[in-house]
């Protein structure tokens, strides 16, 4: 776990891989109350007999579940103190480039991409990579976006 003081030390990280989280293991109860919560019910998510003969053999997760999980995984990650709050502003460049089976572990490592000061706080560019492991190919990759509020 990496620690900044405010955001002018996170400034020094731009550029720079900050680490990995622990691993997190998919459950298909983990998949299944995400499909309630989002309405997707899409049998390759939620039908363990009909996934088992569909493409994967198994289920797999939404991959905005994987997405749901970057603040989880980042915040094992790194840790900005001195902050009033920290607001998701939002993601770029999203992709899910390998399907994350259930049961499979996944970790998160995080690059600073940018630190810039605005009206509101900082804007924190970062980008996060979600690896699968065993797995060649990352779950998914996004450039998260966070404004750190002094």
């Amino acid at each position: 776990m990496q620690i900044f003081h405010g955001p002018t030390e996170l400034e020094s990280a731009v550029g720079t891989h900050l680490g990995f989280s622990d691993w997190h293991t998919i459950t298909q109860e983990q998949v299944d109350q995400f499909a309630e919560a989002t309405g997707d019910h899409q049998w390759i998510h939620v039908d363990p007999e009909k996934a088992a003969a569909g493409p994967f053999g198994t289920t797999v997760a939404h991959g905005f579940l994987t997405l749901s999980l970057v603040p989880m995984l980042t915040q094992q990650v790194y840790t900005v103190q001195g902050l009033s709050m920290a607001v998701n502003y939002g993601t770029d460049k999203v992709r899910f480039p390998a399907p994350v089976l259930v049961g499979s572990r996944i970790r998160a490592g995080v690059e600073f991409l940018s630190v810039t000061a605005g009206a509101s706080g900082w804007r924190a560019v970062s980008r996060v990579t979600i690896e699968i492991e065993g797995s060649n190919k990352p779950a998914c990759v996004a450039d998260s976006v966070a404004v750190l509020v002094p």
